[in-house]
């Protein structure tokens, strides 16, 4: 046996169905949430051009000069798996000429993302990621509300984390910050990395994006671009914080935060937890109004975030998934084989009105088929044997508080359909 074949490579993993309720929780309650808002879900593809994200990113991040998969096809193009989904919406945005309907575009998406990193606790070579975009306003009330959108999301998980803000400029004012930033980099040279030193020419900015620690003390000495910003940035970032006031959201600014992507202007933001050690940041994003022309789109100001949900999985108590857990309405316990086709024909009649229903085909002693439906989490247990047939009327155990009755089908449909909530109440519970 080849055993390499029997495991999964480097950086990815396998949501098995005992893990998936906690992904399927959080998907569950983020599409309602959204909605509320009026989002509407897009789902792009998992390979574009390579330059799009080369263009959309920057070529002198991290992400595109060495975290990407990058190959090239049949044809000779370049393709790489998607490391970041804002790119491709704005793509998807332009392309199908979305920016012809009124008012603003409000998209959201859940799925897979891919980046060559270390491995480290809560990071992945193929991750999951959960964002949305706004596209066709640059009003700060708009930021606050995805801000709102984002920790009422959290609040519902049981998850809670700090709110830190700050403004990257745009290229009125960040042009001349950056070129102050060169000068006092220099001091500070000598006591950063050699990722900040090789930062420090071709893309300043990220030098105050750095995580390693020994570099720390020494970037806080340099100077905060928001005692650079011009009155148009200055003036926007100030509305942006007496909306979150009139809110009741509280924040904190870090000066020092930056997006590792080199779209960002104005506003930009992070959500973090203090459960999660050194990898704390739970969501990112901000502004980003000249990314579709990067792209060679229409004008448009857009601004949205990216929230990771590998890391957010981490932090669901296990309360909140016990509580979620969808075992089955009835399983069905049977004792012969005239038991196994009265069954599965009772099964039929059950799932044709949206019950579910678990059969064990292997049959066993009654005792084992109910410690199967006790694992399972089965709401109830109908029992099927000889007289159980004779009378055509089952024992229906309900497995909360071991209650026990007899009931015909009929009268068992009437029992489930009653205990269904009505459809106005299905929603997630927030």
């Amino acid at each position: 046996m080849d055993e390499t074949l029997l495991n999964n490579l480097p950086g990815t993993r396998d949501l098995l169905p005992g893990d998936i309720s906690r992904w399927q929780l959080i998907e569950d309650r983020a599409r309602w949430i959204f909605a509320l808002y009026g989002f509407q879900e897009i789902r792009t593809p998992l390979i574009e051009a390579t330059e799009l994200f080369a263009r959309g990113i920057g070529g002198d991040t991290d992400i595109v000069g060495k975290e990407m998969y990058t190959f090239v096809d049949q044809s000779g193009r370049s393709i790489t798996l998607r490391p970041e989904a804002t790119a491709s919406v704005v793509r998807a945005y332009a392309q199908h000429a979305m920016y012809r309907a009124a008012g603003v575009t409000k998209l959201y998406y859940i799925g897979p993302m891919f980046r060559h990193e270390k491995k480290q606790r809560g990071r992945w070579r193929q991750f999951y990621q959960i964002g949305a975009e706004v596209l066709g306003s640059d009003h700060p009330a708009i930021e606050t509300e995805v801000v709102e959108m984002i920790l009422r999301l959290l609040d519902s998980v049981g998850v809670s984390g700090r709110l830190l803000i700050n403004s990257v400029g745009c290229e009125a004012c960040r042009p001349s910050y950056i070129e102050i930033l060169r000068r006092e980099l220099r001091a500070q040279l000598p006591h950063l990395c050699d990722d900040c030193r090789r930062r420090s020419g071709a893309n300043s900015l990220r030098v105050l994006d750095c995580k390693d620690e020994s570099c720390q003390p020494h970037i806080d000495l340099l100077p905060a671009i928001t005692d650079h910003l011009c009155g148009a940035c200055a003036d926007h970032f100030g509305r942006f914080k007496s909306y979150l006031e009139k809110a009741g959201i509280a924040y904190q600014i870090a000066p020092r935060l930056v997006r590792g992507l080199d779209y960002y202007v104005k506003t930009a933001f992070e959500i973090v937890s203090g459960e999660l050690g050194a990898q704390n940041a739970l969501v990112g994003g901000g502004r980003y109004d000249k990314l579709s022309e990067v792209l060679g789109g229409p004008p448009v100001q857009g601004f949205g975030f990216a929230m990771g949900l590998d890391r957010l999985v981490m932090l669901l108590s296990e309360q909140l998934v016990a509580g979620s857990s969808a075992g089955p309405d009835v399983f069905l316990a049977f004792m012969g084989t005239r038991a196994l086709d009265r069954a599965l024909s009772i099964a039929r009649a059950l799932r044709s009105r949206g019950h579910a229903c678990h059969l064990e085909f292997a049959g066993g002693s009654l005792k084992s088929q109910m410690r199967l439906a006790n694992k399972l989490q089965a709401k109830h247990v109908l029992i099927i044997g000889d007289e159980e047939l004779r009378r055509d009327q089952y024992t229906i155990k309900r497995m909360g508080d071991s209650k026990q009755w007899d009931a015909t089908v009929s009268e068992l449909l009437e029992y489930l359909n009653a205990q269904r909530p009505p459809a106005s109440q299905r929603s997630p519970d927030l």
